[in-house]
């Protein structure tokens, strides 16, 4: 058995592949149109995976447009991604500075939350060791769910 990818569907492309890709820093590996069942695929790798993405089939996370509205509701209900991060309080700074809740702050220098624009749950992993803490993550308080 082989892990592949882990599929969320979006409503708003853009936005999403502005959350994960301009902000998380993933990178766009292929997209597949179906003009028949009117969606778009597409598939993102981490930038360590990216190579490897075709030809040994590493983890991606395939986004899913409908390309008729549908609401979708309780994107928690499958969990969240995890991505391992090289400095979990710059990246959590450049997605606060681009209008990004962050739900759980990386208070201990290892773990925060945050949220894609449609709802899912997306942990953030500090690469290593934990960082030492620092203001302002330290004392900031959870905002919402994660």
């Amino acid at each position: 058995m082989q892990f592949l990818h882990t599929m969320v569907r979006v409503s708003d492309l853009d936005a999403s592949l502005h959350f994960y890709c301009d902000l998380l820093g993933l990178k766009e590996v292929r997209r597949k149109e179906n003009d028949k069942g009117r969606f778009t695929l597409v598939f993102l790798a981490a930038p360590e995976d990216e190579s490897r993405s075709s030809e040994l089939q590493a983890p991606e996370l395939e986004l899913t447009w409908n390309w008729d509205p549908e609401e979708y509701q309780g994107g928690r209900n499958f969990g969240h991604l995890a991505y391992r991060v090289d400095d979990i309080y710059g990246l959590c700074q450049k997605l606060q500075d681009n209008g990004v809740t962050i739900n759980r702050p990386p208070r201990d220098g290892h773990m925060a939350f945050v949220r894609s624009p449609d709802g899912i749950s997306v942990e953030l992993l500090q690469k290593g060791d934990a960082l030492a803490p620092q203001e302002p993550w330290a004392s900031m308080e959870n905002t919402g769910s994660w």
